[in-house]
């Protein structure tokens, strides 16, 4: 048994000292601007502005942190939270919110803080996730997905050309 146990635990030791030898020992990411989410954020804005819809938008990193929160002159509060939810969804399951309707009626889709409503985009660069927005406030949920992806149409050529 003392065999075995030596034998399990050499070979442990080493898949550890392999694993740690390729991995680097820090992981580079990329994130949004304060002066870019705020494009973002403005441009989904004006969007709805232009159809005579006030909103509330809200911009987060990849991890879904908050960087800006935009809410129209008289957009109603609770306006706030959808934005919010909306971001932190899209940018979670990196995927837009009305691709994720389906699952609104699972026990993930109850899951607090989750929205899978129409209205939230990840932003991606090079195939890289590196925040997301989300709208709420407009009548329809396509609407605030119109307005969200507006705002990151605003960024899209800024950060392509920035890798």
């Amino acid at each position: 048994m003392k065999i075995l146990f030596s034998v399990a635990l050499v070979l442990l030791l080493s898949a550890q000292a392999a694993y740690a030898e390729d991995e680097p020992p820090m992981i580079p990411t990329n994130r949004l601007s304060l002066a870019t989410a705020l494009k973002v954020a403005h441009a989904a804005i004006e969007e709805c502005t232009k159809k005579g819809i006030q909103i509330a938008v809200t911009v987060v990193d990849r991890e879904g942190t908050v960087q800006v929160t935009l809410r129209d002159t008289i957009a109603a509060p609770i306006t706030l939270m959808f934005s919010k939810d909306k971001a932190y969804t899209a940018a979670n399951f990196n995927s837009a919110t009305s691709a994720l309707t389906d699952r609104a009626n699972t026990p993930i889709g109850r899951v607090p803080g989750l929205v899978m409503a129409p209205g939230g985009l990840p932003i991606e660069v090079g195939g890289k996730l590196v925040g997301a927005v989300g709208v709420g406030g407009a009548p329809s949920g396509v609407t605030d997905e119109e307005c969200a992806q507006a705002g990151v149409d605003a960024v899209l050529d800024d950060l392509e050309m920035s890798l």
